[in-house]
């Protein structure tokens, strides 16, 4: 693979780029199970229809199910028990059955998902926050990505393994078995912040006042499900009543946490869409190791929730990868996709690279990370590559010349490339260069896939001098490379 070259007067030559060893495609056997949606009246037949059952047939069959899918999934039976569960409390059944009746019920309203059947592509990739059996002068990393199933519902699932001290990168083997996420039951929230994003939504007055005059500073979910119940007789004579009930659980149920079961790996987790406003899938994945202005480290992801009608930028944090916050961003700025966190504070305030009208790339600046008021332009489409759009590849890298910024731009027959820019230290708003060409464009052998003419990443990483940069070839499938870091600066530093 080679980058691009243009008629431009002073010919250069082109970056080298030395790919690796890392090539990823869709595994159709990684699946998960989900429950299979039924509407009330199906689910009462199908019941009706296996309460006829013998408990002898009720056994063959379910020992039948066990033998065929208990070796692809963890806790098979609990899946079926919550599934069971989840139709008998939607239609009100009530049927005392035994369990493995109730097991056998689970399992008619369970499906099996292959999550990245379509494609795996969009990589982010971190430092791993456990280092410890990392050779010396190696690094142990872990990559984010982007899986699509059937119907195009997006879903983000992790790799894990090491940069060697040689330069190369090796991936740990897949698991045998996935975990899908699960909403932790003891979600909380804090009202102060609460409260703040309503007002940052314009929802607020009485009716919002009411509501959360009736939770404690720290509440779970179930209690303001409660108080929103207690609150609805009051206000019957205002129109407007019921929506703003709608959105004050709407919110809550946009602010998650997961935990990862005790005895898995991070590369068996497959965060699949839990919200509403996740329905049609989670987006693009951006990571970031942050590190604050008191050396507190927390790993941030930015990413997009798509409801199959509009976007909602949202924010994933955690510091082990062990509980994972997933939190909806908020104000005039947070618009649009592609919003990526800076690696540290600037001046004090959080820093974030977006383009918020879909066209061209924004800095914004807050002294919260959930709220984002304001953006100032950085850049508009330049080149000829880029004239569609441009926009972020992940979350910028510092280095002693500036910060450098990866980014896409879409040209001629909607083709994506890769470029970069290196922003100022001090103010990340003021350009001091930026690559005339691509860094990386499609090659013959990357245009063919799920969408053709598409190199694309959502986050590199700098280790020993050397700039790691997995990217996704035409929506389908993830390969990786990696460049000098002084010799892509010099070329950013001469402009050129």
């Amino acid at each position: 693979m080679e980058p691009t070259s243009s008629d431009a007067p002073a010919a250069l030559s082109p970056i080298a780029l030395r790919p690796l060893d890392v090539i990823l495609r869709g595994d159709e056997r990684r699946v998960i199970a989900r429950p299979f949606i039924l509407g009330a009246q199906r689910i009462r037949s199908l019941f009706d229809r296996i309460a006829t059952l013998s408990d002898s047939q009720v056994d063959t069959l379910l020992r039948q199910i066990e033998a065929s899918y208990s070796h692809r999934h963890e806790d098979l039976h609990e899946i079926f028990d919550e599934h069971y569960t989840d139709g008998a409390a939607l239609i009100g059944f009530t049927n005392h059955w035994t369990l493995r009746r109730k097991l056998l019920a689970g399992a008619y309203l369970t499906m099996e998902y292959a999550i990245e059947s379509a494609a795996l592509f969009n990589p982010s990739i971190v430092a791993h926050p456990d280092q410890s059996p990392t050779p010396e002068g190696g690094l142990r990393i872990v990559m984010s990505l982007r899986a699509t199933g059937e119907g195009h519902v997006s879903s983000i699932v992790f790799r894990t393994g090491f940069i060697q001290p040689d330069g190369s990168v090796d991936l740990d083997p897949y698991p045998d078995k996935l975990h899908r996420s699960r909403i932790s039951p003891d979600r909380a929230y804090l009202r102060s912040l609460f409260q703040r994003k309503l007002r940052e939504m314009g929802v607020n007055g009485p009716v919002v006042e009411n509501v959360l005059s009736r939770v404690a500073e720290r509440f779970t979910q179930g209690q303001l499900v409660t108080a929103v119940e207690a609150a609805r007789p009051q206000f019957t004579d205002r129109p407007d009543a019921a929506e703003i009930f709608r959105t004050i659980l709407w919110l809550a149920n946009s602010n998650y946490h997961i935990d990862l079961a005790a005895d898995a790996e991070l590369s068996e987790l497959v965060i699949f869409p839990m919200s509403e406003e996740e329905s049609r899938g989670i987006e693009d994945l951006r990571m970031v190791r942050f590190v604050d202005d008191d050396g507190t480290v927390t790993y941030f992801g930015t990413y997009t929730a798509y409801n199959g009608q509009r976007t909602l930028p949202m924010l994933m944090h955690t510091t082990d990868f062990r509980r994972i916050e997933f939190a909806s961003l908020n104000g005039a700025a947070a618009l649009n996709k592609g919003m990526a966190l800076f690696p540290r504070r600037i001046d004090g305030r959080y820093v974030m690279c977006s383009r918020i009208d879909g066209e061209n790339l924004f800095i914004s600046t807050s002294e919260s990370v959930h709220f984002w008021h304001s953006a100032d332009k950085l850049a508009g489409p330049v080149h000829p590559w880029e004239f569609t759009q441009i926009g972020n590849c992940g979350s910028p890298i510092e280095t002693e010349s500036g910060w450098l910024l990866l980014t896409h731009g879409v040209g001629p027959m909607r083709t994506y490339a890769i470029g970069a820019m290196l922003l100022d230290l001090h103010d990340p708003r003021k350009i001091i260069g930026q690559l005339r060409d691509p860094l990386i464009a499609p090659q013959e052998s990357e245009r063919e896939g799920y969408v053709p003419n598409v190199v694309y990443t959502c986050g590199a990483l700098v280790h020993r001098g050397t700039l790691y940069i997995p990217y996704a070839n035409a929506d389908r499938r993830t390969s990786m490379v990696c460049v000098e870091l002084e010799e892509l600066l010099d070329r950013l530093r001469t402009g050129a």
